[in-house]
């Protein structure tokens, strides 16, 4: 057991029927049944490699799409196509998640065998509004249909989605209350990781936080700050938008219609307080981007009424990069604008390089984090690529997890066998 969780070394597999929750939640390409990267799906081989090698007949349940946009919702069958080729064996698949016919594949299982099924947000009681709405209890997830049609078939269930960890749905916290459960090695893993930057970072600790998810960072700024985690925070993204605004400097027309548009206007209270408490420790932008037929750079005091800033200028990069050149751990949640335009992508590109050519023990988490450094081939250049974003900042701010809740109350419900 490590931190009152079981793991996989905790239990006998051969034989056994595993749910194991992974995250696998990609970017798509719908027009050609295509995901845009892999980065998640390579991160959980090793746990499903482990389960199918020791013999368990394996059940793997993943979301596809956010969890508040279910226009973004798709089927989990192109990940399937993936997994094959990255395990080398047949991963099956089913467009079902807990009805008749997902049920029959998985009794008629082998061991060793790995049944994939479709996307666990088709059910509604997986949805966030689910979630939020009602904030049921470990007793009351596990009473949902997808806990009642599934945990009677297996024998253990196994969570790998560090990624979704602070998502209080049924197929993350529910099972454990009839099942033995155990954290998979992916999950195993980051949580050390993020542990110990917790409990004691090189210093020189630097964050970098930006983005447009600005509701994580906001979370966990106060935090990491009051409990002297974070020596120095630097700002990109909306994050930055918000942290000037909070100053009372001019973002114009365009960028505050665009916060209260996107009804995030109640930040720029947060980060005012953030500014009044721990403002010497706070690096926010000298000069901004804005796109007008071509990229101009302006300073603070001369930004534009009816344009979006869209990234961090040159001045505040190499900033930047000096304070990262200095640091010995290095955090990183969020982009420094819209990288993915060519436009706007200097900020993002400079500190990247940056944080892959310094010496710094440099953590990474967040889709677009990760994107982003996949985009510029950076992978082996960053320390820990963490697959968590909302569950690693959640994390950050010492909250219990609502999947690590459930998984050790299943250690208690189910002590190893082994």
């Amino acid at each position: 057991m490590k931190f009152g969780i079981c793991t996989l070394d905790d239990f006998e597999l051969k034989g056994k029927t595993v749910l194991c929750r992974i995250d696998i939640n990609q970017p798509i390409d719908k027009v050609n049944n295509k995901l845009k990267d892999t980065t998640r799906i390579k991160a959980c081989i090793p746990t499903i490699k482990e389960l199918s090698d020791k013999g368990a007949k394996v059940v793997l349940l993943a979301h596809q799409g956010s969890d508040i946009e279910y226009k973004n919702y798709y089927t989990t069958q192109p990940h399937s196509e993936v997994l094959t080729e990255l395990l080398g064996k047949k991963v099956k698949f089913i467009d079902d998640v807990c009805g008749p016919s997902a049920r029959l594949e998985i009794s008629k299982l082998n061991d060793g065998e790995i049944l994939l099924l479709d996307n666990v947000r088709h059910m509604a009681e997986e949805m966030t509004l689910f979630e939020t709405k009602l904030n049921l209890s470990l007793e009351e997830q596990s009473k949902t249909l997808v806990v009642q049609k599934l945990y009677p078939l297996a024998d253990l269930f196994v969570c790998d989605a560090f990624a979704a960890a602070h998502r209080s749905q049924p197929t993350l916290c529910g099972f454990g209350q009839y099942l033995p459960s155990a954290i998979g090695r992916l999950f195993e893993e980051e949580f050390c990781v993020i542990s110990s930057i917790m409990e004691a970072p090189k210093r020189p600790c630097i964050f970098i936080l930006g983005g447009a998810k600005i509701a994580d960072a906001f979370l966990m700024m106060n935090t990491v700050l009051d409990n002297g985690i974070a020596d120095k925070v630097l700002t990109g993204g909306l994050v930055a938008n918000i942290m000037l605004a909070a100053k009372n400097i001019d973002i114009g027309t365009s960028s505050m219609a665009f916060i209260t548009k996107n009804n995030l206007s109640e930040f720029i209270d947060i980060a005012k307080n953030i500014l009044k408490n721990h403002s010497e420790k706070i690096a926010l932008p000298d000069d901004l981007a804005y796109i007008d037929n071509k990229r101009i750079e302006v300073g603070i005091d001369n930004l534009p009424d009816d344009s979006l800033l869209v990234d961090i200028g040159s001045q505040t990069a190499e900033a930047y990069k000096r304070t990262i050149s200095e640091a010995a751990t290095v955090f990183i949640n969020g982009p420094m604008g819209v990288f993915e335009k060519d436009e706007s992508e200097y900020g993002t590109k400079e500190i990247w390089h940056a944080i892959a050519n310094s010496d710094a023990y440099s953590v990474l988490g967040g889709g677009d984090s990760i994107t982003a450094t996949n985009k510029y081939a950076l992978e082996d250049s960053m320390s820990y690529i963490c697959t968590g974003g909302g569950a690693l900042i959640r994390f950050l701010t010492g909250e219990e997890l609502p999947a690590v809740k459930a998984l050790r109350d299943a250690a208690k419900k189910f002590p190893p066998t082994i």
